[in-house]
């Protein structure tokens, strides 16, 4: 699993300016980017804008904006910057924000994740973008950062781009990001397979002996076994481990009820992903980390890949 160098954001001094544009056509893309970019390139105290888009995309924005402005937009095959998992984006833009960003975090982001590719490739994992989208309002709410989130017809959905909409300020749908979050989580997971592998406890090296035995190579089977130590919370009563490599899962039990929403994606002030950072490492290191809650507890359930 890639994992992105978390780092923390420069000091804050405005509102996150969160938009959102629906094109279907090249043209139309061409049509909301360039007057986007040229409000990047014209802001005071702001670095050069940055697009983050299809690698065919980049190529119409260089030919469109010209030989000056062309050199001058930083310009990211989405397929670089979306490498991970949805929380490893998180932790890529907080970076990126600490690195280049101008003051209180000003900066233009033209920002399109693999719709036809990985964000896309299951409803599962497009539930957790739009998650992304929907927490991004609250974890980079202080920052004075511009981002607009372009959304291409031919490559996301109808009920993808309905659910980013509900993640937009701009638009006339947007919904309280918790909500939204409180909504993918109120979604039941599927239960563990009978046959499931029971541990009486979290411990990091029968996980990892587990891991290996289904496939994953030791370095994986470290990075697994550590995460779910991470994600562990007491009093563990249930640690149930299933499926095969890349797809190894594990489930925790506890009697605690875990209710902060961002719990996990709130990136700490280091300068690498290591253990001791609870959910933020875990979430960092698996493919997805569901939480879910009943009458008895929670339950943490992390999937590597």
């Amino acid at each position: 699993m890639t994992t992105t160098r978390p780092a923390t954001p420069p000091a804050p001094s405005g509102a996150f300016d969160h938009r959102i544009a629906v094109h279907s056509t090249d043209d139309e893309f061409l049509a909301l980017a360039l007057p986007f970019l040229a409000e990047g390139l014209a802001a005071p105290d702001e670095p050069p804008p940055v697009a983050i888009t299809a690698p065919a995309k980049l190529d119409l924005l260089r030919a469109a904006l010209g030989p000056e402005d062309g050199r001058r937009v930083v310009t990211v095959p989405h397929t670089d910057w979306y490498t991970g998992s949805a929380a490893n984006a998180i932790a890529r833009a907080a970076a990126h924000l600490a690195a280049h960003a101008g003051p209180g975090g000003r900066i233009h982001l033209l920002m399109e994740p693999d719709w036809a590719g990985r964000a896309g490739r299951s409803a599962r994992e497009s539930a957790e973008w739009i998650r992304y989208e929907a927490l991004a309002n609250v974890l980079f709410a202080p920052y004075a950062t511009t981002a607009m989130c372009v959304y291409d017809t031919r490559t996301a959905g109808p009920a993808v781009i309905a659910a980013a909409r509900r993640a937009h300020p701009d638009t006339e749908v947007y919904a309280d990001p918790l909500l939204v979050a409180a909504e993918l989580d109120a979604v039941p997971l599927p239960p563990a397979p009978r046959d499931a592998h029971r541990l009486t406890t979290p411990d990091p090296h029968a996980v990892r002996a587990w891991a290996v035995d289904r496939g994953l190579a030791a370095a994986a089977a470290d990075l697994f076994a550590t995460a779910v130590a991470e994600a562990a919370v007491d009093p563990v009563t249930r640690v149930l481990l299933w499926g095969e490599a890349p797809s190894c899962v594990c489930e925790l039990r506890t009697t605690r009820r875990l209710d902060d929403p961002l719990a996990g994606f709130v990136p700490p002030p280091t300068a690498e992903v290591r253990p001791g950072q609870g959910l933020w490492f875990a979430r960092q290191v698996c493919a997805y980390v569901d939480i879910r809650h009943d009458a008895d507890g929670a339950s943490v359930r992390l999937q590597y890949a």
